[in-house]
């Protein structure tokens, strides 16, 4: 990725459209760094003048010793401190009036790929490296300000100054002073920006094994219980140290390389100022230049050290900057894979009647999962999905929020084909409770709210004693105010899913999705939870996924998928009735929840004697005894 292309991205960011106020810092900014380079090369000058005058070159015949001494070196001195302290003054100004624009433009970026993000499909998300993915995000944000820093703030003044200074050489000293500061200037490039790229090389090795490291560090803290069940945290400290061992070996030829460009750049630019003051001294010598000139050349090279440190420092951060965000600029260069259609109108959720006609769907086109899926849900009906694992029922789940668009078929909510609607007002329609429910690292409270942001605090409260989970949450020190950790680890399975039917409750959509909802529970909170369930689904369009069947032989329609074709439709009465798949399922479960119950009645049986029975003693050993 070049330069050029990088800027013409970040423009919109640093010179923003619905933002005068920024634009006026701009302009304003750019003012005040021409000022700042005038005073900067004009300084020198005042410090010439009071040589000269200090060393009898331009006292005059008729002015004394003394006046000479206590009037116009005196001026001229202060004229230079003023000089300097203005440079810095406006630099300082140029600085804090473009310090607004930039941590604009940083946020906007920043904003923007988080929004980005989240709006890639569910296939990018399955397949990400978290930890990887955050210090890509990290790095980028961190290249934007270095970049729109470097390159306007320092890039452009550089340049500015340079012509000043080679203008001003020319002008006091000849073409030949020149010269040597041109040639010096072009060589000290060359050799930046062939240091730098062979620096870049290393940049980016270094760049990747940190991403490795960061991504196996997260993954292995996020796991934390399965390092600790399989003990095996040598095991994950030995992968991480391996990835920092290149890191490591990475970073130390960053530090040699860079140690080889400062050295080559300062040989380069001492080379030049040598031969400047050479000139400058012979020029002395021979009378066609005053001492004054000579201090003059000197303290222009010694000036014009900052802006040349700065274009070699400005090209490798630059190019460092560019490498950071190559990987934040391929984030935002990724298409979602499910788009909204241009004008698309928002879905009129009506009663939420919901249709899948010959639906067909597949992750992988050589493995079909949905072949020819057709079925409806009445409004305000309760339809259970089942089947084994792989048919394909937590796939119809996914199609259903548009996480993924159908191969070919249509489905539709009220008459409406999902894909001709936004998919903002889709899923506010509809509403989730996961068999694998993750929370965010707050309060209980946003957990639940996080349903609907605007609710008032006891319509929370409401949520969740429907779920059954008010009277625990008032039992912790903080109550709702509790934080529940990362992905919610500080509560249990069921405590966990207790609070994800609260926050579906709180939202109230008008079609219910439940994937096995009751999975994590016992079966006491199982009858709670379902008696809540029960209550929230009433007039409402329900789908129910499930593996336990007898928590949907309620169902006002059973839908039974094989290898992802539907098989069977039904009650549960009639599913029984016809002896197929369902009635096998039903069976095994029977027979399974039988054994299971008799095994606790053991357990729990008192008068049952668990102790191993005595083997009886042989024949011969009772008579030799």
């Amino acid at each position: 990725m070049n330069p050029v292309s990088v800027f013409m991205k970040l423009l919109p960011f640093v010179w923003p459209e619905d933002r005068a106020d920024l634009r006026l810092r701009v302009v304003m900014a750019g003012f005040v760094l021409v000022i700042a380079k005038l005073i900067t090369v004009t300084t020198p000058l005042a410090y010439k003048a009071a040589v000269d005058w200090l060393t009898g070159t331009d006292s005059g015949d008729g002015v004394s010793a003394v006046t000479a001494l206590t009037i116009a070196p005196i001026a001229l001195i202060v004229a230079y401190g003023v000089g300097r302290i203005l440079m810095m003054g406006f630099t300082q100004l140029r600085d804090v009036l473009f310090t607004r624009v930039g941590q604009n433009a940083v946020r906007a970026l920043s904003n923007q790929t988080f929004e980005h993000l989240h709006k890639l499909s569910l296939h990018f998300h399955l397949e990400r490296k978290t930890g990887g993915l955050s210090r890509v995000i990290e790095r980028g944000r961190v290249a934007v300000e270095l970049i729109i820093r470097m390159g306007i703030l320092n890039s452009i003044p550089t340049i500015l100054e340079l012509s000043l200074v080679l203008a001003i050489t020319a002008y006091f000293f000849g073409w030949l002073f020149s010269l040597i500061i041109a040639v010096t200037i072009t060589i000290y490039v060359w050799f930046t920006f062939i240091a730098s790229e062979w620096r870049m090389k290393i940049r980016r090795e270094m760049n990747e094994s940190d991403t490795e490291a960061n991504t196996k560090a997260i993954d292995s803290l996020l796991n934390y219980e399965t390092v600790k069940y399989f003990g095996n945290e040598a095991w994950e400290a030995g992968r991480f140290d391996q990835s920092m061992r290149k890191y490591e070996n990475a970073a130390v030829r960053t530090y040699v390389s860079l140690a080889i460009l400062n050295t080559g750049q300062a040989f380069v630019y001492t080379i030049g100022l040598m031969s400047c003051m050479l000139l400058a001294a012979r020029g002395v010598v021979n009378g066609t230049h005053t001492v004054g000139d000579f201090v003059m050349i000197n303290a222009m090279l010694i000036q014009l050290y900052m802006p040349l440190n700065f274009l070699g420092m400005i090209y490798r951060e630059l190019r460092q900057g560019l490498v950071d965000i190559e990987a934040m600029f391929e984030l935002l260069g990724q298409s979602p894979e499910v788009k909204d259609k241009l004008g698309a109108p928002p879905l009129q959720a009506g009663k939420g009647a919901v249709r899948f006609e010959n639906v067909f769907f597949s992750y992988d086109p050589q493995r079909p999962i949905l072949k020819g899926v057709d079925f409806e849900v009445p409004a305000g009906k309760m339809v259970a999905i089942v089947g084994p694992s792989g048919a394909g029922k937590s796939t119809i789940s996914r199609l259903l929020f548009r996480f993924y668009e159908p191969n070919s078929g249509r489905i539709l909510i009220d008459g409406q084909d999902i894909s001709d609607v936004t998919q903002v007002s889709l899923r506010a329609a509809l509403g989730m409770v996961p068999q694998d429910t993750v929370l965010f690292n707050d309060t209980i409270e946003y957990n639940i709210r996080y349903g609907r942001p605007a609710a008032t605090q006891e319509e929370i409260f409401e949520a969740a004693r429907m779920a059954q989970i008010d009277d625990f949450i008032r039992m912790l020190p903080d109550g709702y105010e509790a934080t529940v950790g990362e992905r919610g680890l500080k509560l249990s399975g069921g405590e966990k899913q207790r609070v994800a039917i609260a926050r579906t409750i709180l939202k109230g959509p008008p079609i219910l999705m439940l994937d096995e909802a009751t999975s994590a529970l016992d079966s006491f909170t199982e009858k709670q939870i379902q008696t809540a369930l029960d209550q929230i689904s009433r007039n409402r369009t329900t789908l129910v996924i499930a593996h336990r069947l007898s928590t949907i032989i309620h169902a006002d329609q059973i839908i039974v998928l094989e290898a992802g074709r539907l098989v069977e439709r039904g009650t549960h009465p009639e599913l029984l009735e016809k002896g197929g798949l369902y009635a096998g399922m039903w069976m095994r479960q029977q027979e399974a929840e039988q054994a299971q119950r008799r095994a606790k009645e053991l357990a729990d049986d008192p008068y049952v004697d668990r102790k191993p029975p005595i083997s009886p003693i042989p024949a011969e050993e009772f008579f030799e005894s």
